[in-house]
């Protein structure tokens, strides 16, 4: 770890943020509130690493999630009758176990037969 301090000011700033969406996230309808949840939990069990990025589409979620509410729509018309595609779709930018399993049998393999994948 190049800079320590830099890190762990990163991770509490990180925290703060997730407790504020957490907040938003109780003041949505019971039927978001319940949708969020699962889906997070869906999510988290996906995520690689030391899963910061993960937060950031958490709170991009909420933010989604309280413009459906607004604008009347029902939770199943913002994320669509197939949640678990909807939350694929969210971790595709994320660093996830079944990507890094992915990336770690690519590399052995080309490594092993000699293909460079620059």
């Amino acid at each position: 770890m190049k800079n320590p301090v830099a890190y762990f000011k990163k991770v509490a700033q990180e925290k703060r943020e997730y407790r504020e969406a957490m907040e938003r996230v109780r003041a949505l309808p019971e039927d978001y509130r319940y949708v969020y949840d699962k889906i997070q939990h869906y999510m988290w069990s996906h995520v690689a690493g030391d899963g910061m990025d993960m937060t950031v589409v958490l709170a991009d979620l909420v933010d989604l999630f309280e413009q459906g509410a607004v604008d009347g729509k029902g939770v199943l018309e913002v994320t669509g009758e197939d949640v678990a595609a909807f939350c694929d779709d969210l971790l595709a930018n994320t660093k996830t176990y079944a990507g890094t399993k992915q990336e770690a049998l690519n590399r052995a393999i080309m490594g092993k037969l000699g293909k460079d994948r620059s």
